[in-house]
């Protein structure tokens, strides 16, 4: 926590510094939206997420991870949008088998973003945009994909996700699958505000031989938006979760080996 702050500081005064023309604005955090940038377009974002409280049973109490993104995105053609970002990770909990105190802050390596428009949600009933997203560090890799469908209906806009991701991990020698589902519902409340709810469910598939664990997640999504810039905020309690795994949390209603009981995500985005 202590490194994660004057970071988190620099990269707010560095943000607002950037504020131009009119950003393209999203209303979830978690749940992706088939618009894209339109041809020429440049915009920076930064995404902060807190992942908090995990299980004493685990050896992880008093447990925060903070995930830190750095994106530059461009929009190639109106229906093509690439995005490179930059990925850190600080951790800290205690360990009660020692009560020792645990942190680590780690570079998590280069992602580069594409996102293809399929189906213009401005001419077509319903949005669709195809996702592909691959992440390396050197020790570790993965290749995410999602299904984006979404459309408005007045002031009410919707979004879905479908979405699987292959991770390698120890050096690349460990493989450990990740599936899972998004669906974000909102409102505009006038010209500036939005709000609604957003829905996540995340499984993991070790080695892709069993079916380990699920976790369920629900919360309010707040968003506001600016000519030249915009903002958007998710609280998502974990509501249900459970886990075959050996390594048992001690939580019959929740999953809090690989999930935590909350997630809050904030992201600031800028057009240059």
């Amino acid at each position: 926590m202590n490194l994660t702050k004057p970071f988190l500081v620099g990269l707010l005064a560095g943000s607002l510094g950037a504020l131009s023309a009119h950003a393209d604005e999203r209303r979830f955090t978690y749940t992706y939206e088939p618009e894209t940038l339109p041809q020429g377009a440049l915009e920076i974002e930064n995404w902060v997420t807190l992942r908090s409280q995990r299980s004493r049973e685990v050896g992880q109490d008093k447990y925060n991870r903070w995930d830190l993104r750095q994106e530059i995105e461009y929009g190639v053609s109106d229906r093509y949008t690439a995005a490179l970002y930059l990925n850190e990770t600080s951790v800290s909990y205690r360990d009660p088998a020692t009560d020792a105190s645990q942190s680590e802050f780690s570079w998590q390596g280069v992602s580069l973003e594409n996102r293809f428009n399929v189906l213009n949600p401005a001419t077509s009933k319903v949005g669709l945009t195809l996702y592909l997203e691959g992440r390396y560090s050197g020790e570790e890799a993965a290749l995410e994909q999602k299904v984006i469908l979404g459309q408005r209906h007045g002031p009410w806009k919707w979004a879905f996700n479908l979405e699987h991701e292959t991770e390698w991990e120890d050096q690349l020698e460990k493989v450990e699958g990740e599936v899972g589902a998004s669906l974000g519902l909102a409102r505009d409340l006038g010209k500036h505000w939005s709000l609604g709810l957003e829905f996540r469910n995340e499984n993991i598939l070790p080695d892709y031989e069993a079916w380990e664990n699920s976790a369920l997640f629900l919360g309010p999504a707040l968003s506001f938006r600016q000519e030249r810039w915009w903002a958007a905020l998710s609280v998502l309690p974990q509501i249900y979760g459970w886990n075959n795994s050996a390594s048992q949390d001690g939580n019959s209603q929740l999953e809090l080996n690989d999930h935590e009981k909350l997630n809050v995500r904030l992201l600031l985005g800028f057009d240059l």
